[in-house]
């Protein structure tokens, strides 16, 4: 059985989707989900997204693709998350003004979460000192 170049790649993805989930983390795991490293041809075949809509996304302020020194997009692998939760919305038939305001207030929700976090931990530190 051959594995297409798209369908290796999909599957490194959810490889590290996987063990994001369980936990186990990469001290540069940050990091790299975060580095560009897809074009826009594969990010579209991966994705399931046409490249004009790729760049009407970008335009609309939904993704926002690293780029080269030359000017090219480059996509990582939080890109491609966060692709999949637009095409989700999408046929779910919020429209893109909506899917803009979704996406802000899951990302709002997510700093504040991680915030909520350290600050009980700081509590905790100060409760068991006392």
């Amino acid at each position: 059985m051959q594995v297409s170049y798209a369908n290796h790649l999909r599957f490194l993805v959810g490889e590290a989707d996987t063990v994001r989930r369980v936990g186990i983390q990469s001290p540069d795991e940050s990091t790299r989900s975060k580095r560009g490293v897809y074009g826009i041809s594969v990010t579209s075949e991966l994705a399931g997204i046409g490249p004009q809509t790729l760049r009407l996304y970008e335009s609309r302020g939904l993704i926002a693709p690293s780029r080269t020194g030359g000017g090219t997009r480059r996509y990582s692998e939080d890109d491609l998350h966060r692709l999949a939760r637009i095409s989700e919305l999408v046929s779910l038939g919020v429209n893109l003004t909506g899917i803009g305001r979704i996406l802000e207030l899951e990302d709002e929700q997510e700093k504040l979460t991680a915030e909520n976090a350290r600050l009980r931990s700081a509590v905790e530190a100060i409760g068991s000192a006392v």
